[in-house]
Parts: C-alpha cells; structure tokens; sequence
C-alpha cells in the first residue's frame, strides 16, 4: 500500500516502494529496459508519450466516474467530457495500430485499462462509445489481441458488477 495515499498502487522492487500507476510503468521501463521498451528512445517522442499518459491519467476517470455515480444533467455533462477526452485521444491515435505508432507503448499501457470500464460506463450512461469513437474501440480491440493484455484487463462484466456494488453504497443508484 502507499505509505502516502494509503492505497494501491504500489510496486516494491528490492524493498523499496515505487508510487502511482503512471511511475511504476516508467520505472519497469526503466530498470527492464532491454526487455520490450515502453518509451520512445527518441527524447521528444518519449516527451509526448509521456504528456499523453499523464492526460490520461488526469483527465479520463473523473468522467469516467461521472457517467456511473450521477444521474441527469450531471451525467449527461460527465458523458461529453469523456467522450470529448476520448475524441481527442482518438485525433492522437489517428490512422495508427498503436498511439506511438508500430509499436505498443506507454500511452497505449495507460490508456487499455479503461477499455474494461466501457460496458459499465454504456450500461450505466445508456450510450455506446464505438459509435461516436469507432477507432478509438477498434484500437482497444486490436490490443486485447495481445496476451500481455487479454490476460491482465479484468472482465467487464466484472468491473460492472463492481460498479453497481459501489452504486449502492454510495447511494447513487
């Protein structure tokens, strides 16, 4: 658990705590570099892989939150946000298998974790994302094509379960 935020997640490696989703992910790439690189060995596309990351990180689950904890016009302003962050996103993707191009990377690691959500956040916002993001969802489909990632997202109809449990605990169904 994180000493500071007394939550997850949290890596140690050699005894020590590594901190924060986004800072594990860089320190992996880091430490076990020569395995399968996640960052641009270029400095300026490794920049922009890591502005797009922190986005992500900032910026997606607010809204994310939003379409399943609230109702009305609160849910309805949460679902164009999210869907105006994932428009932009997908303007960054573009014609791309991955968002750094032939290879997946940080910004695709950051990003394939909320693609386990989508069920939930349709179910619950009564919308679907692949209509106003096709390319965005042809993406997601194309990583679950990988292992690495088909066996680390959990199921979405788990992670709606989840959300309709919080749902009744937090009063907001």
């Amino acid at each position: 658990m994180n000493p500071v935020h007394k939550k997850v997640p949290v890596l140690i490696h050699n005894g020590k705590p590594i901190l924060e989703s986004l800072i594990i992910v860089q320190y992996i790439d880091q430490v076990w570099h020569d395995k399968n690189p996640l960052e641009p060995s270029d400095p300026y596309e490794r920049a922009q892989a890591r502005f797009w990351a922190d986005f992500i990180d900032k910026k997606v689950f607010d809204p994310g939150r939003g379409i399943w904890a609230t109702k009305g016009e609160e849910q309805e302003a949460a679902k164009k946000e999210f869907i105006g962050i994932l428009k932009i996103l997908e303007g960054e993707l573009g014609e791309k298998p991955y968002f750094g191009g032939e290879t997946f990377g940080l910004v695709d690691v950051a990003l394939i974790p909320l693609y386990s959500w989508f069920y939930a956040f349709e179910t619950c916002g009564n919308f679907k994302i692949e209509s106003q993001c096709p390319k965005l969802v042809a993406w997601a489909k194309f990583c679950m094509q990988r292992e690495s990632v088909s066996q680390s997202l959990s199921d979405p109809h788990t992670v709606y379960d989840t959300v309709l449990f919080l749902k009744k605990m937090f009063g907001s169904e």
